[in-house]
């Protein structure tokens, strides 16, 4: 049964979000979703981290509790540089170095700095060490540094030990 469904509750998922994207309940729905469902899944297993469990349930609501609360503030605070003068911005790229060395928690580092409003996660480096990071308007790039260690970093890094 692993072979044939490897993640049974992802395609559970898959097949409720297919049905609630087409908003139908028709059979040729449910046949596109199950075959999603099985799709999907089958073709995307080698592509799943070994250990993908996150270790401390609250850190990890915590993390995405304030991911959420930051993405929601950068995201008014880039309409606010945006919509105002150009010479309010001050972009720079700087490099992060990073302690973190587990493979799922810098993507989801690097993932994390992207999907905020405002920077990028630009490169990695060969050795894992550093991440550039572009940030559309940046006068302190300590404080920036410092606050992806904190805010970010140290959450996953006791999500996901190295």
């Amino acid at each position: 049964m692993s072979r044939l469904f490897p993640h049974p509750l992802l395609s559970g998922v898959l097949v409720i979000l297919w049905l609630l994207l087409v908003n139908s309940l028709s059979l040729g729905s449910w046949i596109m979703g199950l075959f999603l469902g099985w799709g999907i899944p089958r073709l995307c297993t080698r592509m799943w981290f070994e250990n993908a469990r996150p270790r401390h349930g609250w850190t990890t609501v915590r993390l995405l509790l304030r991911v959420t609360k930051d993405a929601l503030i950068a995201n008014i605070q880039v309409a606010a540089l945006v919509l105002g003068p150009t010479r309010r911005l001050k972009p720079a790229f700087i490099e992060v170095p990073v302690d973190i060395r587990d493979e799922l928690g810098l993507t989801l580092l690097m993932s994390i700095i992207s999907l905020t409003p405002g920077t990028v996660s630009a490169e990695l480096s060969e050795d894992h060490s550093r991440i550039l990071v572009h940030a559309l308007s940046e006068e302190n790039p300590e404080q920036l540094i410092h606050s992806i260690k904190t805010r970010y970093e140290q959450p996953l890094m006791e999500i996901f030990p190295c």
